[in-house]
C-alpha cells in the first residue's frame, strides 16, 4: 500500500518568507514583554487531563477550548492531554511553588493545541503569547498589560482599538432589570456579534419578559457616566483603568456589552480589535478566583493573551535577510572560511558558497540575500573585498574593517 505523504489536517508548515516574518514579530513582542519587566516562563505541553476537565475549571457552561482539547494516554494508562492554553497551568504551578515572591510578572510564548474544526484561518496548533501579573489586587496591572500590548501593536504598525468592560458592572446591569438567570443572559449576549440582535432578543425570552429585555438592551447603550451616577457595581474599577491608561498614553473605549467568558473573569475585561472592525486580535482581563484554587485562597491575577500567527498576519515589519551576506569563494576556500568566521564573531549573519560564481549568484538572488562578497586571488592578495549590493547592483572595494562596518549597520 502506497503511503500518502502529507501533513496532518489542521496543522501547517511555516516556511520562508513567512517564517522570517513570524520570527521578527516574535522578537518585537518579546522585546516589549521584557521592557515591561515580564519574566519568561515555560510549562509542559502535556498535562494530566483531570486538570483540564470542564468541571475542574471556573467557567460556567462549556468552554470550546476546553471541550476541544487533545486527549492522550501514556504507557502507564494515565489520562493526559495537550495544553490548549497557558492560564489553567498557573494554578498547578502556584500549588507546587506556594512560596513564590509576588507580584509575579510572567510571559510565555509557545504552542497550544485544540482539536477543533478547521478553516482557512483556524488551525489545531497555534503559537500563543501571554502576559500575566499575579498577586496585585490594584488596577495598575490591568493598565500595564494593556499598555504593553498597545506598544507592541504600535511598533508592528497594526491599527487597533481597545474595548473594556467590567464583569461586576455587567452582572449589576442584568440584576437591575430583575432577571434571575444572569449567566444564561450573558451567554446569549455573548452571541450578539455572531447571530445578530434579533436572534439574541428571541433567545433572551427564555430568561426574561419582553419589557425586561427592552430595558436591558437600552441600558447596554448607556455611557460610563450614567452607570457611575446611578451607583452600579464595577464602575470605579473602570474609571480608574481609564485614568491609568491615559497616563500610559493608551486610549480605551467602554462597551457595557463586552463579555469575554462567563465564570472565568471577575473584574475588568478587555478585548483588542482591528480598528473599525469587530475582528478580535487579543483578549484578557482579571481572573481573581482561578490561580489560587488549589491553595484554598483567592490570588488576584490579570492577563492578556493573543495568537502570534494572527498578529504576524497583520504586522508590518522590516525583515532582515538570512544570511545577510554570502561569500563566494573563487578557489579561495580557506580564506573564505577565515573571513566568514570573523564576520560571524562580529554578529553578522554570513554564509559561504564554494560553487562557481554563477550558481552562487543564482542562489543569493533566490534566497533574497542582501549582499555577496567575491573572494578571489586578487582580493586575498590586496586584502580588499568586492562587496555587491544585490538590490541596487552597486559594487565597492572594502577593507576587512570597512566590510565589517558596512555589514554591521
Amino acid at each position: 500500500m502506497k503511503m500518502e505523504v502529507s501533513k496532518v489536517k489542521g496543522f501547517q508548515d511555516v516556511l520562508p518568507p513567512e517564517s522570517l516574518k513570524k520570527a521578527r514579530v516574535k522578537e518585537v513582542i518579546e522585546k516589549w514583554f521584557r521592557l515591561y519587566g515580564f519574566v519568561p516562563w515555560e510549562t509542559p505541553v502535556v498535562e494530566y487531563d483531570e486538570l483540564m476537565r470542564p468541571d475542574n475549571l471556573p467557567s460556567e457552561g462549556v468552554d470550546e477550548a476546553v471541550s476541544d482539547r487533545f486527549k492522550l494516554q501514556d504507557r502507564g494508562g494515565r489520562n493526559l492531554g495537550l495544553r490548549y492554553e497557558f492560564t489553567f497551568q498557573l494554578s498547578r504551578i502556584l500549588k507546587e511553588n506556594p512560596n513564590m515572591k509576588m507580584p509575579i510578572k510572567r510571559y510565555q510564548i509557545g504552542e497550544v493545541f485544540r482539536d477543533e474544526p478547521i478553516s482557512a484561518r483556524r488551525f489545531r496548533q497555534l503559537t500563543q503569547c501571554d502576559v500575566d501579573i499575579i498577586g496585585d489586587a490594584t488596577i495598575n496591572p490591568d493598565a500595564e498589560v494593556l499598555a504593553c500590548f498597545a506598544d507592541i501593536l504600535k511598533e508592528l504598525k497594526v491599527e487597533f482599538e481597545i474595548v473594556v468592560n467590567n464583569r461586576k458592572l455587567l452582572e449589576s446591569i442584568i440584576d437591575s432589570v430583575e432577571i434571575q438567570n444572569v449567566k444564561g443572559v450573558m451567554r446569549e449576549l455573548d452571541k450578539m456579534d455572531k447571530t445578530g440582535i434579533d436572534e439574541v432578543k428571541a433567545n433572551l425570552r427564555k430568561y426574561a419578559e419582553a419589557n425586561q429585555i427592552i430595558t436591558l438592551l437600552r441600558l447596554l447603550e448607556k455611557d460610563l457616566a450614567f452607570f457611575k451616577e446611578n451607583g452600579f457595581d464595577g464602575v470605579d474599577e473602570l474609571v480608574e483603568l481609564m485614568e491609568l491608561c491615559k497616563a500610559y498614553g493608551v486610549k480605551i473605549n467602554f462597551n457595557p456589552g463586552l463579555i469575554r467568558g462567563f465564570g472565568y473573569y471577575t473584574g475588568n475585561v478587555f478585548e483588542i480589535r482591528v480598528k473599525d472592525s469587530k475582528d478580535s486580535i487579543a483578549g484578557g482581563g482579571r481572573y481573581d478566583k482561578s490561580v489560587g484554587k488549589y491553595l484554598g485562597r483567592e490570588i488576584p491575577a490579570v492577563g492578556i493573551s493573543f495568537g502570534l500567527e494572527r498578529v504576524t498576519e497583520m504586522a508590518s515589519v522590516k525583515m532582515d535577510g538570512f544570511p545577510k551576506v554570502l561569500i563566494l569563494s573563487i578557489e579561495q576556500d580557506l580564506a573564505a572560511i577565515k573571513l566568514v568566521v570573523k564576520l560571524r564573531k562580529e554578529g553578522i549573519s554570513s554564509g559561504i558558497d564554494f560553487r562557481k560564481v554563477g550558481k552562487g549568484m543564482d542562489y543569493a538572488n533566490a534566497m533574497k540575500i542582501p549582499y555577496v562578497v567575491f573572494l578571489g586571488e586578487s582580493e586575498v592578495g590586496s586584502k580588499k573585498y568586492k562587496l555587491k549590493n544585490m538590490e541596487t547592483g552597486k559594487e565597492e572595494l572594502l577593507s576587512e574593517s570597512g566590510l565589517i562596518k558596512k555589514l554591521g549597520k
